[in-house]
């Protein structure tokens, strides 16, 4: 069953970033992820303010997918690198209807 990650990501520096996104590029796809948006253009249209610089928004074939990702060890510098040195929030969403 596919997966998504939804982030918000507001970078309290910019040293990490250059090192960060060709690293992360390269094992998004190699764990099956592919972007659907990467932008600092969104806008909240409901609820109480929450602020990010960044949304992100990555499919996967599955949440194994996405574990798999998170827990890459090559990966695992980057993702120390934006956590500390970002505002981070990551939700792990199954494309599932449960509710229908």
């Amino acid at each position: 069953m596919p997966a998504y990650s939804v982030l918000d990501v507001t970078p309290t520096s910019d040293e990490w970033i250059e090192a960060y996104l060709p690293a992360a590029n390269a094992l998004v796809a190699k764990h099956g992820g592919r972007y659907l948006a990467r932008t600092s253009d969104h806008e909240q249209v409901e609820g109480a303010p929450v602020e990010a610089a960044l949304r992100i928004v990555i499919e996967w074939p599955s949440k194994e997918a996405a574990k798999a990702f998170e827990s890459d060890p090559d990966y695992r510098p980057h993702l120390e690198a934006r956590l500390g040195n970002s505002v981070s929030h990551h939700f792990l969403i199954e494309a599932r209807d449960d509710l229908a």
